[in-house]
């Protein structure tokens, strides 16, 4: 799914670094306002990163606020996080095939994750992977295909187009891992919408991150078991 490389070309101490950091931050934020935390048992963070000195990742873990009930899945070696934040779990597996039992999550996250694991194909099976071991919620978030910068690159408006010559343009700036398939896949909201429609996804919405007014990331929250309504 993930293999050890890094994910960005910019600078950790840049300003569009400390951007993404305070982005995660709000999706975080966001995520916090949907659902309550207090609630969950068990949590499920797919595709945590092995970097463990760059600010923007691994922001769920840094954040939530009850660290024992969070498992944390990647196939970098992330072990690191058991030792950084008592009580947490790392497990070393692939978030297109998960080692866990149906429904065994309360709540399953994934930032920035799912335009990393190859082929629509492999996205579908994310997806399905992430919906299969929660409970009640999956929040998935990825950047938008439609924002005009690509985050990754920095690199403005160029992967709109289609994608065997934004792949190739890529290969010509000498950014030769960014041009695989298997390294980024961007979503748009439609795809996103269609891998939900083909996997019976039926109560789930699509909400937006915005940057500069646009729509840079794309937040999905599953509802696999809707909640009791609230008492009077």
């Amino acid at each position: 799914m993930i293999n050890q490389h890094v994910f960005w070309v910019v600078n950790p101490n840049s300003r569009f670094a400390k951007w993404a950091r305070n982005a995660r931050i709000r999706m975080f934020r966001q995520l916090e306002t949907w659902v309550d935390f207090e609630t969950l048992e068990q949590v499920l963070d797919v595709g945590v990163t092995a970097e463990r000195d760059r600010a923007e990742t691994n922001i769920f873990e840094k954040y939530y606020p009850f660290k024992d009930r969070v498992t944390a899945l990647s196939p970098q070696d992330a072990s690191w996080i058991e030792e950084n934040w008592s009580g947490m779990k790392y497990v070393c597996g692939n978030g297109c095939g998960m080692p866990f039992a149906d429904n065994q999550f309360d709540l399953v996250v994934s930032f920035a994750v799912i335009e990393h694991v190859g082929s629509l194909e492999n996205q579908k099976k994310f997806l399905a992977e992430c919906v299969r071991v929660a409970k009640k919620y999956v929040f998935i978030a990825t950047p938008n295909r439609g924002y005009p910068v690509e985050f990754h690159t920095v690199l403005p408006l160029i992967h709109w187009l289609p994608k065997p010559i934004h792949r190739r343009i890529l290969k010509f700036l000498r950014l030769d891992f960014f041009a695989e398939e298997a390294n980024l896949n961007l979503l748009s909201e439609k795809s996103l919408v269609q891998l939900c429609k083909e996997l019976g996804i039926e109560d789930y919405q699509i909400r937006h991150l915005r940057f500069f007014g646009l729509k840079s990331n794309l937040l999905l929250l599953v509802t696999k078991y809707p909640p009791p309504p609230p008492e009077n």
